[in-house]
Order: C-alpha cells, then sequence, then structure tokens
C-alpha cells in the first residue's frame, strides 16, 4: 500500500469530541465561493508549528474510503497543535526520513522537503470519539514508509472542519483543499521554509 499522509492520534488527551456542538454542513454557495489561497504572505502566529514522530500504522480509511493513503503518528507528537491551534484543515511542509542509522529505501525525491494539507479536529464524517490530525503529503510515493520518522512543519490554515452528508462531498473539498494548500505555500514568505533548520535538508 502506498502512503503519503500521515495520521496522528493521541489517547491521552482529555478532550472528547464535542456531540452538542455539530459543525456545518457546506453548500454550493460555499463551495462556489473558496479562494485559492488563503493566510498573509508570510505565516503568522501560532504557525509555524512543529510536528514530528515515527510513522506507524493508521486507520486505512483514509487509502479505502476517500483515496487518500495514511499513516499514524504516535500519540506524544499531537500536544503542539492541540495546544496552539483551532480545528479545521491547514496546510505547510513535511518530511519523511529513515531512522537513524538505517539507509533509505525511498529514492531521494521522496524524502526530501514536500508540501501537505492537514486536517485537525473530530472528523465528523467519521464520528472521531478523540482529536485527531490527518497530514496528507502532496506526492504519490512509491512504496511505504511504515517506521520512517517524519516532520511537519504546519504554516496557515484553510477552513474550519465541516460535517458532510456523503463520502463524494468530502472527497470533493479535500481535493479543493490540496489546490489550496499548493497555491497558499507557492509564495515566497512560504517556499523559505522548505529550508528551515527543522528539517533534514539534504
Amino acid at each position: 500500500m502506498e502512503l503519503a499522509a500521515a495520521q496522528l492520534q493521541t489517547e491521552s488527551s482529555d478532550k472528547i469530541r464535542p456531540d452538542l456542538i455539530e459543525p456545518d454542513i457546506p453548500d454550493e454557495t460555499f463551495r462556489t465561493s473558496r479562494p485559492t489561497i488563503v493566510g498573509p504572505d508570510v505565516p503568522d502566529k501560532p504557525f509555524p508549528i512543529q510536528l514530528s514522530g515515527p510513522v506507524q500504522h493508521g486507520f486505512g480509511r483514509g487509502s479505502k474510503d476517500l483515496g487518500c493513503p495514511t499513516a499514524n503518528l504516535p500519540d506524544e507528537s499531537l500536544p503542539p497543535m492541540i495546544a496552539a491551534a483551532k480545528t479545521g484543515v491547514y496546510y505547510g511542509y513535511a518530511q519523511i526520513t529513515p531512522p537513524e542509522e538505517t539507509s533509505s529505501t525511498l529514492p531521494e525525491q521522496e524524502t526530501c522537503v514536500l508540501p501537505m494539507v492537514m486536517s485537525f479536529g473530530w472528523n465528523p464524517f467519521y464520528k472521531n470519539e478523540r482529536m485527531t490530525v490527518e497530514i496528507h503529503v502532496l506526492h504519490e510515493f512509491a512504496s511505504d514508509f511504515y517506521g520512517y520518522n517524519m516532520k511537519s512543519l504546519v504554516l496557515g490554515y484553510i477552513r474550519p472542519e465541516l460535517q458532510y452528508t456523503s463520502r463524494e462531498a468530502l472527497i470533493d473539498d479535500i481535493e479543493f483543499d490540496k489546490k489550496v494548500a499548493l497555491e497558499s505555500l507557492a509564495r515566497p514568505g512560504y517556499e523559505k521554509y522548505m529550508s528551515d533548520p527543522f528539517f533534514q535538508v539534504q
């Protein structure tokens, strides 16, 4: 199975799903009025937010249901996001690297810094009981990278999380989120973070 995303889930978080607060259901006006570039010309507080950890097996539903292969980072990777940000969809950069003292089985172009789009929240379509973060690296990987290290730098906010009445509507918005992430990152104030010291720059 190809892996082009990473999913973080925390069992240690004391936050539970807010059943009394239903997220909005997007209508056609929402979809036709969405901008393709969001955020200021340079990241503003609380960004950048750093996330990192070894990739583990995830739910598997991203690949099967949504066409977005997923992986899992350990619980301790999530608190920086919980502490700094509201739920919603975000964009930034990510990097996959082999464990220390281990040679990489991935080609060089797959271990460089790559753009990503990320969902942070309760994932109301799947009715999560705990808060999760799903990071989708915008690259088609040739092979699995379980056990590899992932670093992600979250740089901007795209939209709030939403409820969906169909899987097709969710997939449509995920595809548009990818477009927004790529266009928002194609600005000098964001591109410079590809060489941030947080990453293992080659």
